[in-house]
């Protein structure tokens, strides 16, 4: 791969708005985890997609994160979590509707502990819902623009989830159901300027387990970073909002409060830079409001890589 084809990979690279997991330990709103990791597509030319051919990214995200009640106070509760992304995208090259066509794969997993309120501290491995993207499509506009539209489908596959837990165990790893997740993001790439904006909507269904259904849920990822030669630097910023109620057992209860929408936003700096054909990038994410959720600080060390 040549260094002009190389830069654009790295400056307009993947944007997948696939996602792993950021537990959402039970503050009152979604039965269990966010179906959007916060954040995850910071850094990215979100509205472009790379040239064709086969890539790999390896997201490795630490959080801890305090869980909040619907007022944004503390609960007392607290999660930690080692969350690896590791995705497949395939830049088919084929043209639809006039933009680049490209389809991806990712199997997260995670090491999470939840502690505080008498729980015992226990951390446990395991995988959350297979994501799947039969499509994204990307369109080059005039002065710079991009716009990208795409559908990730979340399936119900992850090694635990609520009322499937082990013995002993107080969080599980996954979701116990279907999520569908349209896409929609636009990027003004510039002289190495890159302001992009990655939104994405989840659409959650009842858990058959627990007759569970969390809450419609919009979560948008930003970026504003310049690269110059090798270097990239900027900001990131993330916000996930709730828009409808959680229904099922154990929603009554968060409703006759006012209701226990999720919600939190945070910000923080980005750097990359360029080792030859691997791209490397260290963002991290301050956590400055949160309701009904988890919030805090993450940190996330991506690489992105060319198969072929």
């Amino acid at each position: 791969m040549n260094k002009m084809k190389m830069k654009t990979m790295t400056t307009a690279l993947l944007t997948l708005a696939i996602t792993g997991a950021v537990l959402h330990e039970h503050a009152g709103a979604q039965e269990l985890w966010d179906p959007h990791l916060r954040g995850i597509n910071e850094g990215f030319a979100a509205g472009a997609l790379p040239p064709e051919g086969v890539y790999g990214v390896l997201n490795n995200y630490w959080a801890s994160f305090d869980v909040y009640d619907h007022n944004g106070q503390k609960t007392g509760s607290k999660v930690d979590a080692l969350i690896e992304v590791p995705i497949v995208l395939w830049s088919t090259g084929v043209k639809v509707l006039g933009a680049d066509y490209a389809v991806a794969l990712a199997q997260p997993f995670d090491y999470t502990t939840l502690t505080g309120n008498g729980i015992p501290s226990n951390g446990r491995w395991g995988t959350f819902n297979t994501i799947l993207v039969p499509g994204q499509l990307s369109w080059t506009l005039p002065n710079d623009w991009h716009v990208k539209a795409g559908l990730n489908v979340y399936l119900p596959d992850g090694s635990s989830s609520p009322n499937r837990l082990p013995q002993g165990t107080f969080v599980g790893a996954a979701n116990g159901f279907w999520t569908l997740q349209p896409t929609l993001a636009v990027s003004w790439l510039h002289d190495g300027w890159n302001l992009s904006a990655d939104a994405s909507w989840a659409y959650n269904f009842t858990n058959p387990d627990t007759h569970y259904k969390s809450g419609q849920q919009l979560a948008i990822d930003y970026t504003a970073a310049k690269t110059v030669g090798r270097w990239t630097f900027g900001l990131g910023a993330h916000q996930e909002n709730q828009i409808s109620d959680d229904s099922g057992s154990g929603a009554a209860a968060c409703a006759n409060k006012g209701g226990c929408r999720a919600s939190n936003y945070g910000i923080g700096p980005l750097l990359g830079y360029q080792f030859n054909e691997v791209s490397v990038m260290v963002i991290y994410n301050h956590g400055f409001k949160t309701r009904s959720d988890t919030g805090g600080d993450f940190l996330n060390l991506r690489l992105v890589f060319p198969f072929k």
